[in-house]
């Protein structure tokens, strides 16, 4: 027979084997145990099984006999988180963080989220209770949140439902992977017609020691026969050994968590160098980090005088600009005044013809060359004008490009070039303009003397008329 008590095995018979000795009689041989056959992790995941039941029974049963609503201290829920605690713990998936290893059931529990959309609430809840700091204690309010609105069962169905989402948390062998996952939530149904009113807020549910009380689920000797009571001191020796086994195997848990504190320590130690290493690094980069703000202070000063500099050349091309503009503008006024002479010549020449039209036929014809002539001066003294028109936009235009850089100022000093030739044949122009002037004179003092010669037969008067138009 057979006696499994979480995981642990004992034999209570054993197999003897008689062999014959060197006379022929046979001897007891040594006792030899008959292998185990079952899956250690099997084992295990059955216990949780029939202590959730246990739990869940009792608790069920206590409530309803009592007739009350459930609190904090009632010892038998105080035992139903703690077997839930541990069911949700099998086959959970170590994770490695940057300081230590995380072993914690609150990332299934915080996946319901997404995959039960009433329970939003009770993970916003969580998060916001001010108490909590690790997500064992994140977790444990959770469980007993989701006790309160009697959505335990519906919560954890639709978590082993997803088996693929499970797998990233939980060993192929956990019990929330298995059937066994799936008779718990079956049996937690059975919590909904109890009412529980539990204060998490104030309660330190981080520092809590989840220890499994197996006095609450053990049978008392004075209820029982004496065959019971052999049965039940068999089954405490049994339980004895276990708890033997289990302190054993949480001593070899020590040790590793020992060594892993070690290699903790050692890894805090690599790490403190490197931060050693990262403070001088950072301090010689501070040090790179001033010299280069120092360099960069003379650059600017550097610049800042090139730029003096370049400034005060600026402005002495700017003075220059000035005065040979200044010699321009008086050039522009001497050929104003020019025209304007010319102008009143143009009248007095114009007058002197409409005199001459009156007195013959021979007159009005010259007259009609000299106004032919007259027109074709007025229109080159509108080209004049529009070309003055241009050097005064050009002018203008140069002013307002004298603040650009060097190329600037030698396309400006070509402009000037091209302004004073332009200036010196505006000049030309207005020599042959005199030149054309005393030629329009001669020829009409010319015509007059011919007409002189002519007036013989004439008046006196008209004699007189065509003299002074000569003289």
């Amino acid at each position: 027979m057979t006696f499994q008590v979480w995981g642990w095995r004992r034999e209570a018979s054993q197999v003897w084997a008689w062999v014959p000795d060197a006379e022929g009689r046979r001897r007891a041989a040594m006792p030899r145990r008959t292998p185990a056959t079952k899956d250690p992790t099997a084992v295990e995941r059955a216990n949780l099984l029939n202590m959730a039941k246990l739990s869940i029974k009792g608790l069920i049963e206590s409530a309803l006999s009592f007739g009350r609503t459930l609190d904090s201290d009632y010892p038998p829920l105080q035992q139903f988180f703690v077997v839930m605690e541990h069911c949700l713990k099998h086959g959970l998936k170590v994770r490695k963080s940057f300081l230590s290893y995380n072993k914690t059931i609150w990332g299934p529990l915080e996946l319901v989220e997404k995959l039960y959309p009433e329970a939003e609430e009770i993970g916003a809840s969580v998060r916001d209770l001010p108490g909590l700091k690790t997500p064992l204690g994140r977790a444990r309010a959770w469980l007993r949140l989701a006790l309160m609105q009697k959505k335990m069962a519906d919560y954890l169905r639709c978590l082993i439902i997803q088996r693929d989402l499970l797998s990233e948390f939980y060993e192929y062998h956990a019990l929330m992977m298995e059937e066994e996952g799936a008779v718990i939530v079956g049996l937690l149904v059975g919590l909904n017609v109890i009412d529980a009113n539990l204060c998490v807020k104030g309660e330190d549910l981080d520092s809590q020691v989840g220890v499994i009380d197996f006095s609450m689920y053990l049978k008392n000797e004075e209820d029982i026969g004496n065959k019971e009571r052999n049965v039940q001191i068999a089954a405490i020796l049994d339980q004895k050994n276990y708890v033997e086994e289990l302190n054993r195997q949480l001593n070899s848990t020590v040790s590793s968590l020992h060594s892993r504190v070690d290699s903790l320590e050692k890894s805090n130690t690599k790490l403190i160098e490197e931060l050693a290493i990262a403070k001088n690094n950072i301090i010689k980069l501070q040090e790179e980090n001033h010299q280069l703000r120092s360099e960069n202070k003379l650059i600017l000063m550097k610049t800042q005088q090139h730029l003096e500099v370049t400034k005060v050349d600026v402005e002495t091309e700017l003075q220059t600009y000035k005065h040979s503009r200044q010699g321009l503008d008086e050039m522009y006024n001497e050929a104003r005044r020019q025209l304007r002479d010319e102008s009143q010549l143009r009248q007095d020449v114009e007058n002197e013809l409409a005199v001459q039209v009156s007195m013959k036929h021979e007159i009005e014809l010259a007259m009609k060359l000299l106004e032919k002539d007259i027109h074709e001066k007025q229109d080159t003294l509108i080209g004049l004008r529009q070309q003055l028109e241009e050097v005064k936009a050009i002018n203008i235009e140069m002013y307002q490009k004298l603040q650009g850089s060097e190329a600037d100022l030698k396309e400006k000093n070509e402009i000037t070039a091209r302004l004073e030739e332009k200036t010196n044949k505006i000049t030309a122009a207005m020599r042959q303009l005199e030149q054309s002037d005393n030629d329009l004179l001669t020829q009409t003092r010319t015509i007059a003397m011919s007409l002189v010669k002519c007036a013989s037969s004439d008046t006196q008067d008209q004699y007189k008329l065509v003299k002074d138009i000569s003289f």
